[in-house]
């Protein structure tokens, strides 16, 4: 089960003051410090750290790569720079799904989905190919 390093952040007053600005986004990334990666753990922002993350929520890959590396990858901040275009995943969450946790709860999501996948993946028989 995931936790937070923080407890329940829905009660914690700023989150409830301005869920905008607790929520926003800018670039998860793994716990653990250097080149030494703690895939249990994702700093989702200043605010909130995941803990708890079970190890085989990384093993459901989709197209090369764990389906949970592609959220990260891709509820971010960035700017392109030829062009100078903001691709901010907050604007999608805030102004279109109107729920500021957004990227925050898919996360949430693509583990449950990974780890219930891997599941039913690891129960199916073997296929004989002779």
């Amino acid at each position: 089960m995931v936790t937070f390093k923080e407890g329940d952040h829905r009660l914690i007053p700023e989150a409830q003051a301005d869920p905008v600005r607790f929520y926003r986004v800018k670039k998860m990334k793994f716990g653990g410090k250097g080149k030494e990666k703690d895939r249990t753990t994702v700093i989702y922002n200043d605010n909130i750290t995941m803990q708890n993350i079970p190890l085989e929520a990384w093993d459901y890959v989709v197209n090369g790569k764990a389906a949970l590396y592609w959220v990260m990858e891709r509820q971010v901040v960035k700017t392109d720079k030829a062009s100078g275009i903001t691709n901010d995943a907050n604007d999608y969450a805030n102004e279109t799904i109107g729920d500021p946790r957004y990227p925050l709860d898919l996360f949430r999501r693509v583990i449950t989905v990974s780890i219930e996948t891997m599941t039913i993946v690891n129960e199916l028989p073997a296929l004989d190919l002779n």
